[in-house]
């Protein structure tokens, strides 16, 4: 059922492949940048050029000529190192467009029959969505030569990516999603770092009190307040796989008071939270218009890339209530149609390798999933207290709209605590509405 989801998605991607990769990069589209300088002509899925050097292309969610994102910065890097290192054999031209059209743009590729030879990917049903219909390739056989696998703290970074024994991404890096806040802000409104629920009430009555806008957070982005509202079921004690068992039911109260505890909470949020972007509300906690950002730590490259004196006001704390983090990592697939499968996983290598993994945690701020060494007195200092809390909390878990049986049901869960916070459903309607769903969608 899910491979013929798949398929009829990317069809009806290819219906608007012409308007979707007709746009610029940063402004929404698709657009090739090389960022190399080189002028080889090249096609999507490894065509080749004149010269004889095999042509590659790589998809990514930022444009990297226009970002100021570290993170992003740091993967332009490796795109030019590639380059210039393997001129001649190999050259890879980078296709970018924005994260919210971002995999919009990449089925209207893989449907026009242009999968880009490598491509980001999130893990989980996003990745199973590429992995079931034969679009990604297994990366077990480059992964075991030259003890390339052996440069990874473990097989455990690799779990998320493995379906039936084999690889089918490789992860870039690990973040976390905590709490950032400003803590001059906290500081000249009296405020404590939240331990649980009601102290977190608390810090945000004393920041409005002093006049600040206690959260910024965007419900435009759906995944972002869906973020809070896992964060919200997690400390409910809410089972993910018994839900989708059928073990345990939507409508048992946990996710009611979530949402309950979701519009309590939205009392605090920035004004125009409904409409914004992640990049607006992100903007709006390093400009210093709001004291508490809930974002994953790859904020950290984007805020101390827009604004680097700002790195010194913010602290990190562990969402409060909770004893387990939500994780993820960037991860790169390879095209089962590439005709240059050697270039692309030299590529994905590439991304692994000490340079950029190094980067990853000296200038991007996120944790890095090889046994590199990096120099902790120059990664940024929000960098060493995600670390601190990472060290403590008792486990991990996904984001969960990554965590439910498919991407469409993520979108539903998603667009569920959208409804909830625009008060269009009430929590108990969204509990039923979620039960619904997964007994017509999600349940043998």
């Amino acid at each position: 059922m899910k491979k013929r989801r798949l398929l009829a998605t990317l069809m009806t991607a290819a219906m608007f492949a012409t308007t979707l990769t007709g746009c610029g990069g940063s402004s929404g589209g698709s657009s090739n940048n090389s960022g190399s300088g080189s002028s080889a002509t090249t096609n999507n899925n490894g065509g080749g050029s004149s010269d004889g050097v095999q042509e590659i292309t790589w998809m990514f969610w930022d444009d990297l000529n226009a970002t100021e994102d570290k993170i992003s910065l740091g993967y332009k890097d490796t795109i030019e190192r590639f380059n210039k290192d393997f001129e001649g054999k190999y050259h890879v031209t980078p296709i970018t467009t924005n994260l919210e059209e971002y995999y919009n743009n990449l089925n209207a590729h893989v449907s026009a029959g242009e999968t880009p030879d490598v491509f980001i990917v999130s893990p989980g049903p996003q990745l199973t969505d590429y992995v079931e219909p034969g679009v990604a390739a297994p990366l077990d056989e480059y992964l075991n030569k030259d003890g390339w696998k052996d440069t990874f703290k473990s097989d455990a970074v690799f779990t998320q990516q493995t379906y039936d024994g084999k690889i089918y991404a490789v992860p870039l890096n690990t973040a976390a999603a905590c709490c950032f806040y400003n803590t001059e802000m906290f500081e000249k409104a009296g405020a404590s770092v939240p331990k649980n629920w009601d102290e977190m009430i608390t810090a945000c009555d004393k920041l409005k009190a002093a006049g600040y806008t206690p959260v910024t957070i965007s419900a435009g982005t759906a995944w972002c307040l869906s973020m809070v509202a896992g964060y919200l079921c997690e400390a409910e004690g809410v089972s993910l796989p018994k839900l989708a068992d059928g073990s345990a039911s939507w409508e048992d109260g946990k996710l009611e008071s979530v949402g309950n505890k979701l519009l309590q909470f939205s009392e605090y949020f920035q004004r125009t939270a409904a409409g914004d972007t992640n990049d607006v509300a992100t903007a709006n906690f390093y400009n210093e218009e709001a004291a508490i950002l809930i974002q994953g730590s790859w904020v950290i490259g984007q805020m101390n890339g827009a604004n680097p004196e700002f790195e010194s006001k913010c602290g990190v704390f562990q969402f409060p209530g909770v004893e387990r983090l939500i994780a993820k990592s960037d991860s790169l697939c390879m095209s089962s149609t590439t005709k240059y499968p050697e270039a692309s996983a030299a590529l994905i290598k590439y991304f692994t390798d000490d340079t950029a993994q190094k980067y990853t945690a000296e200038v991007g701020g996120k944790i890095p999933v090889t046994n590199v060494k990096y120099d902790e007195s120059v990664a940024p200092k929000q960098l060493s207290y995600v670390m601190d809390i990472f060290g403590k909390a008792k486990g991990t878990f996904g984001f969960y709209n990554e965590s439910m049986p498919t991407t469409e049901t993520g979108a539903h869960f998603d667009d569920t605590m959208v409804a909830v916070f625009l008060k269009d459903m009430t929590p108990a309607e969204a509990a039923k509405d979620m039960e619904d769903y997964y007994k017509a969608n999600c349940r043998k």
